[in-house]
């Protein structure tokens, strides 16, 4: 999933990507760096394809993997692992694509986002019973037109097409247990009250702003969210834009809180307070301290082996924490239209990645 067109930069985004390409001097660097911190943790079934969202259950550490197949010819599934990547339950969802996922541990529920209904919904942590349908999320249509300005003094006007459809991607609770979800196309976070006792829910739009949506590459707005510890600010990857914002909860002011993280999608906060998100269009993930800045870069993509499987990270979707360990689902989703140009085209099986959070 490589953009097929040139990037063009500013003179001070190059001023800046020159200096982060000198290395400092041994011993001299706060920066962590581990380009092979990247460890193949579970391979799907044949056919599974395309895993997107991933999550845990903290109480057993089993993981939960969602598949975002838009082809139609293998159905999205819902994956449990075991802590040591065995699969020990599956459940199909059929054709709609499938995005982030929570889980409720108060409940054992795991709460899935399904792209394609523009819904979310529910089944319990053994993946048995009933798909409950928890809220569907309204159309709104796109949010205002966003002002970019320029280094000569003048701006440039994105507006945003009035035919985007609901698209539900990251979700995260509070500690309430109100459930707030990203939509990356109508530039929105809803909120759904009580979603563990609700039924149906009804979302409620906690903010709707062009800061939320995009017109870059790849497509999607609003993504993963966040809480910081306090709760007091909420935090959202814009894929698009390769951009961290933050969003304040007592006042609802949106801002930028980190830029260039190129294809910022998935993000969690450790237990050190740093903001981790997986950048899928550089195969890597990064972790932000509280000013932003990138503290650390762990993994790379190494290539394609020979069973057909991403060494390393190749279109790192999402990613949850358990313990003093981050869990990445390698998406490794082909999107330009030339065929041939991306090593995604050459995936057969695919991969949940493991890597160790360093302590500083």
């Amino acid at each position: 999933m490589r953009s097929p067109f040139k990037t063009v930069l500013s003179a001070s985004a190059a001023a800046l990507c020159f200096a982060a390409a000198v290395p400092a001097a041994a011993g001299d660097s706060d920066l962590v760096l581990d380009r092979q911190a990247a460890h193949r943790f579970a391979t799907l079934p044949q056919g599974v394809r395309f895993p997107e969202g991933i999550t845990a259950n903290p109480a057993n550490g089993d993981l939960y993997v969602g598949t975002l197949d838009t082809a139609g010819t293998h159905p999205n599934q819902l994956l449990r692992l075991s802590r040591n990547g065995r699969v020990i339950a599956q459940r199909d969802f059929g054709a709609t694509p499938l995005l982030g996922l929570a889980f409720d541990g108060a409940n054992g529920m795991v709460y899935v986002a399904n792209f394609g209904a523009s819904a979310i919904q529910r089944v319990a942590a053994d993946l048995a019973g009933p798909i409950q349908t928890v809220a569907t999320i309204p159309g709104i249509g796109a949010p205002p037109a966003r002002e970019v300005p320029n280094p000569d003094g003048s701006a440039d006007t994105i507006v945003f097409g009035s035919s985007r459809f609901p698209a539900p991607n990251g979700m995260t609770f509070d500690e309430r247990g109100a459930l707030y979800v990203s939509d990356s196309f109508q530039g929105a976070i809803w909120r759904i009250d009580d979603a563990a006792a609700c039924s149906p829910c009804i979302p409620s739009l906690l903010i709707q702003d062009a800061l939320l949506a995009t017109a870059g590459h790849p497509p999607f707005g609003a993504n993963g969210l966040a809480f910081n510890g306090d709760g007091s600010a909420l935090f959202i990857a814009n894929t698009g834009d390769d951009r961290i914002l933050r969003l304040d909860m007592a006042t609802r002011t949106l801002g930028v809180f980190a830029e260039s993280v190129d294809g910022a999608d998935g993000i969690a906060f450790d237990a050190q307070g740093r903001l981790w998100v997986a950048a899928n269009q550089s195969d890597e993930v990064v972790a932000l301290n509280d000013r932003g800045r990138v503290v650390a870069r762990l993994g790379e993509f190494q290539g394609i082996r020979r069973d057909g499987t991403p060494d390393g990270l190749l279109f790192p979707g999402s990613l949850v924490i358990v313990a003093d360990e981050l869990f990445v689902t390698n998406l490794a989703l082909p999107l330009t239209p030339a065929a041939g140009d991306e090593p995604e085209e050459d995936v057969t099986r695919f991969t949940v990645s493991r890597l160790k959070v360093p302590r500083r």
